[in-house]
């Protein structure tokens, strides 16, 4: 055979086949997975690294694996007291299953914001203001356990789910601020009353103990006076028991009665 035919023969066979090689060709990160349709029908995920796809019968979708985070917009919710408030929040996800991803939702992101909206919305119904305010670890492990058990079928895990903000009515956070101001007002009164309650008792237990120790009342007094003289004052008043002027003053009236009794 004629070589001159023979080149021709393998350029003409071979410039397709190159060009089919290089146009099956696909590379996969190593963050993803392709999901291959042979006439249709799935195959497998594959990845990551360099994969050939038979061109007209094979065809490759590729997954996102990484962790995607879901900015919730702002839903206007009604709480279980009849509060309304605007609540946002933040989702983290990431596909387990590529091929469930795949064929069993047209667009796994948008079906996860649409739930989480929902989910959102229903859970705060739910609640009262108060629990929304005090209980957000709670809500968010529940909120995070519906989205998560509305997307598994699409193979979809949902890892995290927080509120991020609770917005208020002008009006609902000045009754909030007045409710909050009363109620350091009442812990005041009630602590002052403990302090006064407490001190009483401390004052009747050391009344006792003076009455039983009179020369604890003497000492108490000097002790005073050191404490006045102590702050550089001018004045000094100083305390003179009853008891040490007492026969002091029976002794001047016996005097005034031997003399008046004189003729």
């Amino acid at each position: 055979m004629d070589p001159s035919v023979v080149l021709i023969c393998c350029g003409v066979l071979g410039v397709p086949a190159l060009f089919i090689l290089f146009t099956g060709l696909r590379v996969v990160a190593e963050y993803e997975r392709g999901v291959v349709f042979r006439l249709g029908r799935v195959t497998n995920a594959r990845g990551p690294g360099l994969f050939f796809v038979i061109p007209g019968i094979e065809r490759m979708s590729v997954v996102d694996l990484r962790v995607i985070t879901l900015d919730v917009p702002p839903q206007d919710c009604i709480t279980r007291d009849n509060v309304t408030i605007r609540v946002n929040a933040v989702v983290y996800y990431r596909v387990l299953d590529p091929v469930k991803a795949t064929i069993q939702i047209r667009n796994y992101n948008q079906g996860t914001i649409q739930i989480a909206q929902t989910t959102l919305r229903s859970v705060v119904g739910q609640v009262e203001l108060d629990e929304l305010l005090s209980e957000r670890e709670r809500i968010n492990e529940e909120l995070q356990h519906i989205i998560d058990q509305e997307t598994d079928p699409w193979g979809v895990k949902v890892s995290i789910t927080e509120i991020k903000d609770v917005e208020l009515p002008q009006v609902m956070q000045r009754v909030m601020s007045r409710q909050a101001e009363a109620d350091r007002e009442r812990r005041a009164k009630i602590i002052h009353a403990e302090g006064e309650l407490q001190a009483a008792v401390q004052l009747r237990q050391a009344a006792e103990q003076m009455a039983h120790e009179p020369i604890a009342l003497q000492l108490r007094y000097l002790q005073t006076l050191v404490e006045i003289a102590a702050e550089n004052n001018s004045t000094i008043v100083f305390p003179l028991p009853v008891d040490l002027i007492g026969p002091i003053i029976k002794a001047f009236e016996g005097i005034e009665q031997n003399q008046g009794n004189k003729p």
